[in-house]
């Protein structure tokens, strides 16, 4: 696996004996104890997660605003500094190229944050689409000069905040601020990816280590990797490009049509109103889950959709699924997973499975 990319903290994985995997063309820890007990640590105190291979890029200009809405499908009139949006990158048929969070740096300056898998895609679709404007209008990948570590967890911004020597206590969700670790810049993110409280952190990749090791060293963290993360993710209903979000299916579909707020007149946008599937919530009884590429049937037996993901969820106590289902078989309540070797019952839920701060709760 020489090819594959290795963070600025691999070294730092393997040494803690992480299991690595090929992840978006990176070498990447799936995990360092079991994904369960990951899971079950950023649900109850802080989770570290290595999220080196996202991607960045800067837009710079004067008119960046009115050239950055023409390709994103964030409501940028209403983004101001020190704010950020999460949105969508549209191909023109309104198909998803890629989510991605735009940071508001200045009325001059945004930061798209993208999947590492879509760096090059949405690098290309930048300079293809972007529209011409009046002044000077700066595209830089910033990626390779950008580390990305997560603190996810009901204690961290206590963490945080003590590793620091700064205060964060009054950081919105989806609030943002600037800041220095060890002499170096770094944009702390009131967001995440896990349905609990959290922070992302950008820094210079030789910043990385130090961070990290400051941050993992408190006694409430530990360090976590990929497979938590997707358990995780899964149990409040985040999506995953590549499972519930591609170039096939609008956001509407996938059920982010109240997002799409902006007046720009951006790519794909006569076309996310096309609904001819549907993503829907489904809870199983047990542990045994589905997985992605299982055909869904019908109560008549009837396949009507596929599963986009799907996990044993630590934190509901039994199995859950993401599926894309025909748009006129959404509101029907009792499924059928089809696997490689059973059929397993389904029922149709309401996201998000599991809400931060709540007890546990069963839906089956």
């Amino acid at each position: 696996m020489s090819d594959l990319k290795k963070t600025p903290l691999f070294d730092w994985h393997v040494a803690r004996g992480a299991k690595t995997a090929p992840f978006a063309g990176w070498d990447m820890p799936i995990q360092y104890t079991s994904i369960i007990a990951e899971h079950e640590q950023t649900r109850t105190k802080a989770g570290l997660f290595d999220i080196c291979h996202m991607g960045e890029f800067l837009i710079s200009g004067r008119e960046a605003k009115a050239a950055l809405s023409r390709v994103v499908t964030q409501n940028l009139a209403t983004l101001v500094p020190g704010r950020c949006r999460y949105g969508f990158v549209l191909n023109e048929r309104g198909g998803v190229i890629d989510d991605c969070i735009v940071y508001c740096l200045d009325e001059t300056q945004y930061m798209i944050v993208c999947n590492g898998a879509r760096v090059d895609v949405i690098g290309q679709w930048l300079k293809d689409n972007l529209p011409p404007v009046d002044s000077p209008l700066e595209v830089t990948d910033i990626s390779d000069g950008t580390a990305k570590i997560d603190l996810q967890g009901p204690l961290s911004l206590d963490v945080l905040q003590d590793a620091t020597g700064q205060d964060f206590t009054d950081l919105k969700y989806f609030g943002f601020k600037q800041v220095e670790f060890d002499g170096e810049p770094m944009l702390v993110s009131r967001t995440g990816y896990t349905g609990e409280r959290g922070f992302e952190l950008y820094i210079a990749p030789e910043k990385a280590l130090p961070l990290w090791e400051k941050l993992e060293s408190d006694v409430r963290v530990e360090p976590c990797g990929l497979g938590a993360r997707d358990t995780l993710r899964l149990e409040v209903g985040l999506p995953l490009y590549g499972h519930e979000l591609d170039e096939d299916h609008n956001p509407t579909e996938a059920g982010y049509g109240a997002m799409l707020t902006s007046e720009a007149d951006y790519i794909g946008k006569p076309h996310v109103g096309e609904v001819r599937e549907k993503l829907i919530a489904l809870a199983l009884e047990g542990r045994r889950s589905a997985r992605h590429g299982d055909i869904l049937l019908n109560a008549d037996g009837v396949e009507v959709g596929r599963v986009t993901s799907g996990s044993y969820c630590p934190s509901i106590g039994h199995a859950a699924a993401l599926a894309f289902v025909q748009a006129d078989q959404a509101d029907a309540d009792e499924f059928a997973v089809k696997t490689a070797r059973t059929e397993l019952p389904a029922k149709r839920v309401e996201l998000p499975f599991y809400t931060e701060g709540t007890a546990r709760k069963k839906l089956v």
